[in-house]
């Protein structure tokens, strides 16, 4: 099975979190935390502020690790780098996604989650 290695940006600001809708694929329609594949010879930090830049638009401070996630898709196996991160520039710019919302602790359930982002929501709200 393929093996993709990716990070994602938890993104917060006070006691809210930003998630993304995807623009394109499979999982068109779908709610994610930003970020994506990492490069040959990057950390998962470098690759994360990459993304960051390349998706939003956006500078960020990368926070601490909240955890690495395994899963199987249909088609490839997913592990996915979690951080808690910050933003540093003012302003956001969604380059490849459809939509974009901050959620609180009590919407954090309100949008449709990738599966392996489920994953996260628990983690997510403990701290939130």
């Amino acid at each position: 099975m393929k093996r993709i290695e990716v990070v994602a940006a938890v993104i917060r600001l006070d006691n809210r979190i930003f998630a993304t809708q995807r623009g394109y694929g499979e999982f068109k329609g779908w709610w994610e935390f930003p970020g994506g594949k990492m490069e040959a010879g990057e950390t998962p930090q470098q690759a994360l502020a990459r993304e960051i830049r390349e998706e939003l638009d956006a500078e960020i401070e990368i926070g601490d690790w909240i955890r690495t996630i395994e899963w199987d898709y249909p088609t490839f196996h997913l592990t996915l780098h979690c951080y808690w991160c910050a933003l540093t520039s003012a302003s956001l710019h969604l380059n490849e996604h459809a939509s974009a919302r901050w959620l609180g602790k009590e919407e954090l359930h309100s949008v449709q989650w990738l599966p392996a982002d489920v994953l996260l929501l628990d983690d997510i709200a403990k701290v939130l």
